[in-house]
């Protein structure tokens, strides 16, 4: 097999493909034996039809159009690993010779990662968030703690924000009663920010046996984006007590028994997620310098299909709560024009990194694994809340093993750009990323574990 590769711009080629006749052998006579059981002909059992006389009641072109359905694809991918070009998209591939016993010819065009050299990315300086613990810390995390164990107590007063009330809800249009807008019995806090609009301005004053309605948009159901009156009828209005912070406390909302031990307890942790959060912070500032270093042009079809995949994903999203789409968006505090904005920045800069990442991956020589892989099914599978064997099962069936395996390397090379840049804090103390594996592991910094551990970790704060 003879391969030219003519470029026809920084992102697409064309494959001129030539393959003597004798290394289609293995497919044509695959081919033979799956005409042979689909063709009926009399005087012989299915399967057992000789090829000559398939030739003579079907002719040879049949035969052809098999082999090459069968071989082409695989003759592709050899020309793509003799060439060593990356594609990033299918290919369009049409045969343009035929020479039966002799030889095809066949061209392939398809997208490619461009070529281009990885700068050298030793040393850079970015700086991270500090990892010091103040009392702020702490008190917002008690107060979060808190809130978990407070009480709801039934008041004889209006509701004001902050205050849980219990209501009917019923909608009209016109006088005429809205079956599917109707909920008994909802229990609401007064502020929380409904994205029924104008439901937090109504219950503001209501008290217990009163009746109010106002106007608003549906955001859900056959009706959603008609204007409908609201009626509310308030049942019961209650007021959130929390608990002292006290022993008392410490013992009923840890395994504590005062409440020092677990005001220490959570400043150990929120160190150990600042060290965490460090180490993302640098993994990610470091890959964004080098990326600031390279023009790489971005082929149409990688980014259309990345494109793609995230409005697809956005519209799975407002499917699955219920909304419509101008409520899903005002729910998130922006907008469809603004969120397909960021899809296309995002999207380039995606690209973009995992070119990067992935030449980095191969110089580097990284790989994954059987335990790394293993890891990130059981991570993937707790975060989705389904059984790991389950989640590797349906990525095995659906081919996306190579997927998850691609994540992982480019993990590896994401904590490779870090672990390499000069970072500092913004108390412009100096960070030691392999000091901070060992701290999180307590384990020595010579020893991989610690710094797979908080991998780990790192991958969990940036899924986030």
């Amino acid at each position: 097999m003879k391969t030219a590769v003519e470029e026809l711009s920084p992102t697409r080629v064309k494959l001129t493909v030539e393959v003597p006749f004798d290394e289609l052998r293995p497919s044509l006579d695959a081919a033979y034996k799956k005409v042979a059981q689909q063709v009926r002909v009399p005087g012989f059992r299915p399967g057992k039809v000789p090829a000559r006389i398939i030739e003579q009641r079907f002719g040879r072109a049949v035969v052809l159009e098999e082999t090459l359905n069968d071989a082409v694809p695989k003759l592709y991918g050899q020309a793509v690993d003799e060439v060593d070009v990356f594609p990033v998209s299918q290919p369009d591939i049409e045969v343009t010779k035929i020479e039966d016993g002799d030889q095809i010819e066949f061209t392939a065009e398809v997208d490619i990662r461009p070529n281009f050299d990885v700068p050298d990315y030793q040393g850079a300086e970015v700086t991270v968030d500090s990892a010091e613990v103040t009392d702020a810390d702490v008190d917002t995390q008690l107060d979060a703690l808190r809130q978990r164990f407070a009480t709801l107590t039934g008041v004889e007063r209006a509701a004001t924000g902050g205050d849980f009330v219990v209501m009917d809800l019923r909608a009209e249009i016109d006088g005429e009663n809205i079956e599917e807008q109707q909920a008994n019995e909802v229990s609401y806090e007064v502020g929380a920010g409904s994205v029924l609009q104008g439901l937090d301005d109504a219950l503001e004053g209501m008290s217990a046996g009163e009746e109010k309605s106002f106007k608003t948009e549906l955001v859900g159901g056959a009706n959603a984006g008609d204007e409908a009156d609201v009626i509310i009828s308030v049942k019961s209005v209650k007021e959130k007590v929390l608990p002292e912070l006290d022993d008392e406390f410490a013992q009923l909302a840890s395994e504590f028994d005062s409440l020092e031990e677990l005001k220490t307890s959570i400043s150990e942790g929120a160190r150990r997620n600042k060290l965490i959060d460090q180490v993302v912070q640098a993994r990610e500032k470091a890959l964004e310098a080098l990326l600031e270093k390279i023009d790489i042009p971005i082929p149409d079809s990688a980014f259309k299909a990345e494109v793609d995949a995230r409005k697809h994903n956005l519209e799975h999203q407002i499917a699955e709560s219920g909304l419509s789409r101008d409520a899903y968006f005002r729910l998130y505090q922006t907008t469809e024009e603004e969120r397909f904005k960021e899809f296309d920045d995002n999207s380039s800069r995606a690209i973009k990194a995992g070119f990067v990442l992935d030449k980095i991956v191969k110089a580097e020589e990284l790989g994954v694994s059987e335990q790394e892989l293993t890891n990130f099914v059981v991570r993937r599978a707790m975060e989705m809340g389904v059984q790991p064997n389950q989640l590797a099962q349906h990525l095995a069936d659906n081919d996306q093993l190579t997927l998850a395996m691609v994540e992982i390397v480019r993990d590896k090379a994401k904590a490779v750009v870090g672990d390499a840049a000069k970072v500092v804090d913004t108390d412009g103390n100096e960070v030691d990323l392999k000091a901070i594996y060992t701290e999180i592991n307590g384990e020595p910094p010579v020893e991989e574990a610690a710094e797979d551990q908080a991998d780990d970790s790192a991958e969990d704060k940036t899924d986030e």
